[in-house]
């Protein structure tokens, strides 16, 4: 029997050391969140819709000839402005003891009142410092009387894929919410976001979690919840934070200015995909290809091209196009910033005196008005293009290019009709397309595997298009 009890006593041991290590290797975010939690507020934000005084509204009168009828033979009585409140739910933390509060720009747009609970239930009135809409940070602030609690902020950059992080906010509605998960992926880049390069997590964030902070195991502040990726409104595995030293910075200009000032040189840019850095004879896909100069900007000032690829800027690297925004935007206006391009074969320095970013231009998009007859043959990329005309040279504002009048069932380029193409690269050599001979000859004296990068002007649009390999000679 005492082998028996050996045995048994072994093996609770055993289960007993089994269940310390598992309990030592889960986290426990008790302690983080009894530290840091006050700190985080809700936000719920009041915008007032009025109605032009007229006409009452009579229930169940919709019928739109019906109500013409009245708005025409009934006299106008002066009735008060009825009032329509929409209410918005958000998440924000402290940042000063005095009553600075981060939050999204988003969660407090368009508001005319912005409320802030703190967790020990009082309630401030809070006004707005400033917001960035490109960045989805605002400022506010409430005044408290007292010294409030703050968080503590960490370093972002030192995050590592796949470390445990804490979401704190009102999902809902729902205070003081927590929920965890992990780091998925580190400066990811969202479509229409430039200047942000987003911490995604699998962190169950909802609405009402937006302006909420992130932190990491050692209870610091490395990001503000900002966006889900969702099909449904709701969770789905997928959220992005903005990283806390991106904030940190808008905060600043905020509180110094009520504004966010970022730097322009004005160009265009487009990534460098493995094959157009095969085409321009760079040794490997990275930088940001200009694929257009605005005239008169800080970039055409500085003698930056159509084609140069920007591979550092300020003394930064720049891997790919969704890098130089961001430095760029990060650069004081007024400055003057060295950068590297590399041109035909061959990197360059320049020198750039930095503008400012105003707000976006939109341009149009617009078609040349007039093509060239088609013709019959195509070349060797499987479509046939024509000379510009003077008038459409002046139309579209540039000194050289082709037209394409016509695209055949085998074209192995994505071009359509009316394209102009305007340069044509191949192994870092740049030749600007004058007439329809001139292509057409340059393309048969290229091998059969040969991979070209055409310069494509659409509308307002330019981009570089790359092709592998060419149809047999004629």
């Amino acid at each position: 029997m005492k082998w028996l009890q050996a045995y048994v006593a072994l093996c609770a041991l055993a289960v007993s050391a089994l269940a310390c290590a598992q309990t030592r290797e889960l986290p426990d975010f008790t302690r983080l969140v009894e530290e840091e939690g006050p700190a985080v507020v809700n936000i719920s934000t009041t915008e007032t819709l009025r109605r032009p005084a007229g006409l009452p509204q009579i229930p169940g009168l919709e019928d739109e000839e019906m109500q013409e009828f009245f708005r025409r033979f009934i006299p106008r009585v002066p009735q008060p402005a009825p009032r329509q409140e929409n209410r918005s739910l958000g998440s924000g933390f402290i940042v000063s003891p005095d009553g600075y509060i981060i939050t999204n720009a988003h969660v407090v747009e368009g508001a005319d009142e912005i409320n802030v609970k703190l967790t020990d239930k009082r309630e401030f009135k809070a006004r707005m410092i400033g917001a960035d809409k490109r960045t989805d940070v605002a400022l506010i602030k409430i005044e408290p009387g007292s010294a409030l609690p703050t968080v503590r902020v960490g370093d972002a950059s030192k995050l590592k894929v796949g470390e445990w992080v804490v979401a704190i906010g009102s999902p809902f509605g729902f205070e003081n919410t927590v929920t965890a998960g992990i780091v998925s992926a580190k400066g990811r880049w969202l479509p229409q976001e430039n200047f942000v390069p987003f911490i995604q997590t699998d962190v169950a964030i909802n609405p009402g979690n937006s302006g909420g902070p992130l932190f990491n195991m050692r209870g610091e502040v490395v990001g503000v919840n900002s966006q889900i990726y969702s099909r449904s409104g709701g969770y789905q595995g997928l959220s992005f934070a903005i990283p806390i030293d991106v904030v940190l910075d808008v905060q600043k200009q905020l509180r110094e200015n009520g504004r966010v000032s970022r730097g322009r040189i004005g160009v265009v840019i487009q990534d460098v995909s493995k094959d157009l850095a095969t085409s321009f004879g760079l040794d490997r896909a990275r930088g940001a290809l200009v694929v257009s100069v605005e005239k008169g900007s800080p970039a055409a000032k500085a003698g930056v091209e159509t084609g140069d690829i920007i591979t550092r800027f300020g003394g930064k690297t720049v891997d790919s196009s969704s890098d130089l925004p961001r430095i760029v935007g990060g650069t004081r206006p007024g400055s003057t910033a060295e950068m590297q391009v590399w041109r035909k074969g061959a990197m360059r320095t320049l020198s750039v005196g930095v503008g400012e970013l105003q707000e976006e231009r939109i341009a149009a998009q617009a078609e040349p008005k007039s093509q060239q007859p088609p013709e019959t043959t195509a070349n060797r990329l499987g479509f046939v293009v024509g000379e510009l005309s003077a008038r459409q040279k002046e139309e579209l504002r540039i000194g050289h290019g082709v037209v394409v009048t016509d695209v055949k069932p085998e074209a192995r380029a994505d071009v359509r009709r009316g394209d102009v193409l305007l340069t044509l690269v191949h192994k870092g050599q740049h030749t600007e397309l004058k007439t329809a001979d001139q292509f057409n000859k340059l393309l048969a004296s290229l091998e059969k595997d040969a991979v070209i990068t055409l310069l494509v002007r659409r509308g307002e649009a330019t981009a570089f298009v790359t092709i592998h390999g060419l149809s047999d000679k004629g």
